[in-house]
């Protein structure tokens, strides 16, 4: 079990991804365009010291929130909405001077690592100055050793370390220009269970030492064992977004049917499956994006997509709770 802090006194918002939505210019048959929306009205904040988990299944869009806030999306992309880093809107100028600096990535695949360059000289980078050369070596041991690597470890190639040993140089990699924000685009897919607890372990610590973590991952215990917060991505939507501490019991206090659903799906909770399936990019309804497979569905529901709303420090998209807060 990783160790997490209880509830605690939030001391600056990092990021916040307000109503964003992103799209890709296609051409179908006879040249036509068509546009596919991927993302549609994602909403969430980051605070220093915080780990907040956007769960979804491969494919739902997850890793495109990562792009577009590094300003790293393929040109045919199209982004509306918002993204502000410390209160200042993140235009993709400012992406790309935070990017890899104030702002950090640890990439899904060991392959970001050079196969034909040894481990200390890739992370160092191209340095002329041996001055600047021999600073930031020794910033580079000294985080690699926070992270158990020891200095044998600076002289091998990426295809010399164990799949554990290359999380801990990416992890590594990201902290070494003291980022405020770490982005985490699926660290533990492949791993084995001591790589994967090793590897949330370095998550967690990060946010104890004050860095805001955004976990991008399919795995929701992976998630309940390092966040504070849970968003939940279903086909390009976000929602709901609850605490940790509401993963609890039955899951009486998760709102949204879909993540009671992923709750009872676990193995300790009795492996319930859900019918139907998750709509693909294009296929999206109108109307609720889960009124197909929800289990007390409302009239508006085959109609009205409902807004993301607060409930009680937690948020939710559904039409349940946008009428109970009208009429209620």
């Amino acid at each position: 079990m990783i160790r997490k802090r209880e509830v605690k006194n939030v001391s600056e918002e990092i990021l916040n991804v307000s109503n964003i939505s992103i799209s890709f210019l296609q051409y179908t048959r006879g040249l036509r365009q068509n546009l596919l929306k991927v993302i549609t009205d994602l909403t969430l904040n980051i605070s220093s010291g915080e780990v907040i988990a956007v769960l979804g299944s491969s494919g739902s869009g997850k890793s495109l929130l990562a792009h577009a806030i590094l300003g790293i999306l393929p040109k045919n992309a199209q982004l509306s909405g918002e993204i502000k880093y410390k209160g200042e809107i993140l235009d993709q100028k400012r992406k790309e001077e935070l990017r890899g600096k104030e702002i950090a990535l640890i990439p899904q695949s060991v392959n970001f690592l050079d196969p034909l360059m040894k481990v200390s000289d890739q992370v160092i980078g191209e340095v002329e100055d041996e001055e600047d050369k021999k600073r930031k070596k020794a910033h580079q041991r000294e985080v690699f050793e926070k992270y158990g690597l020891s200095e044998e470890v600076d002289d091998l190639y990426p295809f010399q370390l164990s799949g554990g040993m290359a999380r801990k140089v990416l992890v590594s990699t990201a902290l070494l220009t003291n980022p405020k924000l770490v982005i985490a685009d699926e660290p533990t897919p492949g791993l084995d269970d001591k790589a994967i607890e090793e590897t949330l372990s370095h998550i967690r610590k990060m946010a104890d030492d004050g860095v805001g973590v955004l976990l991008i991952t399919h795995d929701i215990n992976a998630a309940l064992k390092v966040a504070d917060k849970v968003a939940i991505f279903y086909s390009g939507y976000v929602i709901e977004i609850a605490n940790v501490g509401d993963f609890s019991g039955d899951g009486e206090r998760l709102k949204h049917p879909y993540t009671h659903a992923l709750y009872n799906a676990l193995p300790q909770n009795g492996f319930k499956l859900y019918k139907g399936h998750q709509p693909l990019h294009g296929e999206i309804p109108v109307g609720c994006v889960f009124n197909s497979r929800c289990p007390h569905p409302t009239e508006s529901c085959v109609m009205v997509n409902p807004d993301l709303m607060e409930i009680g420090g937690t948020y939710v998209r559904c039409n349940k709770y946008q009428q109970s807060n009208l009429y209620g």
